[in-house]
């Protein structure tokens, strides 16, 4: 043993025989009146009925919950499905875009061809001034 401490049993029996240390008699339950077994009674009532309606609560709670994720499961997936939906159809439209655009060119140049020898154009009679058109392809092509 280690100098200057005591040995664990001379300190139990010291603990143990102190004065103050006295073990404490268990209070004895005392009989109740029938009012205190009715107040136990209507206690007991009270919580249980506040549990069932905690439980409850927390039911309807969790339903809404469950509710809430499967309508915003379904609406991501309406909108992932209408996203791809939209995507194909920009892809559409873009490929007539261009098909239009050049269609537009081929036009335009046969159109400049045909004035170059159109008699009616060439006719001193019919000399009407033909005012400069801008260019159609680039007042419809995107910016």
């Amino acid at each position: 043993m280690s100098q200057g401490l005591p040995a664990a049993g001379s300190v139990l029996q010291r603990s143990v025989a102190a004065p103050g240390n006295q073990p404490q008699p268990q209070p004895q339950p005392q009989p109740q009146s029938p009012e205190d077994d009715d107040r136990k009674v209507r206690r007991r009532e009270k919580n249980r009925v506040a549990a069932q309606r905690s439980r409850k609560k927390q039911t309807q709670k969790a339903d809404k919950l469950h509710e809430f994720y499967a309508s915003v499961n379904s609406d991501g997936e309406e909108t992932e499905q209408e996203y791809e939906c939209l995507e194909q159809e920009n892809t559409m439209l873009r490929r007539e875009i261009g098909k239009l655009t050049e269609e537009l060119k081929h036009l335009t140049e046969a159109l400049k061809e045909h004035e170059k020898m159109c008699p009616l154009l060439l006719c001193p009679l019919n000399f009407v001034p033909v005012p400069p058109r801008p260019d159609p392809v680039a007042s419809c092509l995107p910016r």
